[in-house]
């Protein structure tokens, strides 16, 4: 349960209604998609109603993406066909599917970086008069959807200074703004905090209400159970099931999605260390202004620190200061050498701290380069033959590092973009395997990938800290996978830290870190202050 949707415990927004579907308005039938010798799907039929919301579940490369391109114009089917509100689609033309009133929202974002929030929303459908932009025009109406979705987001704002939840938000409106017939939502939620996830939600109840029909492609199985009225589960390029959502529960689809049961290293927390290991970081009064206020706290190596919090709360900012991508202030001790905080990456990485960040595509990744150049950027110069780099050394390098990740050695040459979300977050560990840093910091490391892969991120997180000795901080909004993963737990709110919680020895569960996050108070008086928030 992550903490946006555990929140409607404590929140009285309605839930998204039940419609009765008003008919089919797209058929994908015997669909097959081909890349050379590799079979991304493989006679997939599928239909959507009008007035429906039909989840599409699966694995990364399960061929839930691919299905949506060849929808959206974006991938051209290598067999099969496509009828969409009475006409055929051929595929390959993004044009030929927006003119039959099919928009895509995918999870990979697609801003125009250097250009303004209002400027990005009416892309390809700006209002003219007499053959000219009606800027005022365009303006106003950009205001009106802001007002519409509660939406705090300045109309000259350059898209690249705007967090990737303002963005995320931008795509959404820029969907409606275009009054598609037929929405097809990639991953809508994942970098939405509860209040923008709820207008979400609404926005889709709207949209049900008036007759669109919706694709919604979410590797969140309880928001996918809550917002759809159907369900097709993918695996490996194929439809294995599609049956009413009142037919599945969350088993019943990892069972599908897997072919088995969710690995049973996810299934219990981490055993208690045998003995108490050193003190590996001390932080003391670390603070960046106006987001976070002067936090302590320590990791051993070898242990495992969860933060929990909501967005906004100071999780990320937390990790930026230690990672030296925020003006911060106060103390930071690695192995019983305290200094400044850091105030740049390179000092960072000098103390031997290391983050995954949030961003992985943006902020992470070289996408155009190589996987294997990817996994050695942490540490270029242990690859370097009297300053030569040779492909045989770079290639050597990183397969010794993504071994134990289970990344496919076979796709070292393959440009990062290719790879599916989870593959791409194995680069990220399997860089900082081959750089040896003391601290590892991830900031939401299963964000957007499947069940499968997070089992093995988190698995390998903790194998990094066990086996390695190191520290590792991650950050993550799914609460169950902090309490499997996590020695111990801080719970960040408003910038401050406001709680800790040994997951060994303290009576801890998902309720708990909920109450510390959204500051409800226990006992008689908290089950009275909770019933008048609610």
């Amino acid at each position: 349960m992550s903490l946006t949707d555990a929140h409607r415990d404590f929140d009285k927004s309605k839930p998204v209604a039940e419609t009765r579907p008003q008919g089919i308005t797209i058929m994908a039938t015997d669909i097959t998609k081909q890349y050379g010798a590799v079979q991304a799907l493989k006679g997939v039929s599928v239909d959507f109603h009008a007035g429906e919301v039909h989840g599409l579940v699966g694995e990364n490369g399960a061929g839930k993406s691919t299905f949506l391109g060849i929808l959206a114009g974006r991938v051209a089917p290598t067999s099969g066909s496509v009828t969409a509100f009475g006409k055929t689609i051929l595929g390959g033309s993004p044009r030929e599917s927006r003119a039959v009133g099919i928009v895509a929202i995918y999870q990979e974002l697609t801003m125009i970086p250097a250009r303004t929030a209002c400027e990005n929303v009416f892309l390809g459908q700006c209002p003219s008069s007499l053959g000219l932009v009606d800027y005022r025009g365009m303006r106003k109406r950009f205001l009106e959807l802001c007002e519409k979705f509660d939406v705090r987001i300045a109309p000259d704002a350059r898209t690249d200074g705007l967090p990737i939840a303002d963005q995320q938000l931008l795509e959404i409106m820029r969907a409606y703004q275009s009054s598609a017939k037929a929405v097809l939502f990639d991953e809508p939620t994942a970098s939405l905090g509860e209040n923008e996830r709820r207008k979400l939600l609404e926005l889709i109840n709207q949209m049900k209400a008036q007759g669109t029909t919706m694709a919604f492609v979410s590797h969140h199985l309880d928001e996918v159970l809550e917002v759809c009225e159907r369900i097709t589960v993918f695996r490996d390029g194929a439809v294995v099931a599609s049956r009413p959502r009142s037919e599945w529960n969350k088993r019943q689809l990892v069972h599908e999605m897997l072919g088995n049961e969710l690995d049973s290293t996810l299934q219990q927390r981490p055993a208690k260390p045998s003995r108490t290991p050193r003190e590996l970081l001390k932080v003391r009064d670390l603070a960046v202004p106006g987001l976070l206020y002067p936090v302590s706290l320590t990791v051993r190596a070898g242990e495992v620190l969860g933060v929990a919090g909501l967005v906004g709360s100071g999780r990320t900012s937390l990790m930026r200061a230690l990672a030296g991508l925020e003006p911060a202030t106060g103390w930071v001790e690695i192995d019983g050498r305290e200094q400044g905080a850091p105030r740049t990456p390179r000092a960072s990485r000098a103390m031997g701290i290391a983050l995954i960040p949030e961003d992985r595509k943006g902020q992470g990744l070289v996408l155009g380069r190589p996987s294997a150049s990817n996994v050695i950027l942490g540490d270029m110069p242990a690859v370097a033959r009297l300053g030569i780099f040779q492909d045989r050394n770079i290639l050597a390098a990183a397969k010794a590092a993504v071994a134990e990740y289970g990344f496919d050695p076979a796709r070292l040459r393959t440009p990062a973009r290719d790879l599916s979300g989870g593959n791409q977050q194995k680069l990220m560990l399997g860089r900082w395997h081959h750089a040896r840093p003391r601290l590892l910091l991830a900031d939401e490391p299963t964000r957007g990938i499947d069940i499968g892969a997070k089992t093995e991120i988190l698995a390998a997180l903790r194998k990094s800290a066990l086996e390695d000795g190191l520290a590792v901080v991650i950050v993550s909004s799914e609460l169950e996978e902090l309490l499997v993963v996590s020695d111990r737990i801080i719970v960040m709110r408003d910038g401050h830290m406001v709680d800790e919680r040994d997951c060994h020895n303290d009576q801890i569960d998902v309720k708990t870190l909920l109450h510390s996050a959204f500051a409800v108070q226990t006992g008689e008086h908290g089950a009275e202050q909770m019933q008048k928030e609610s």
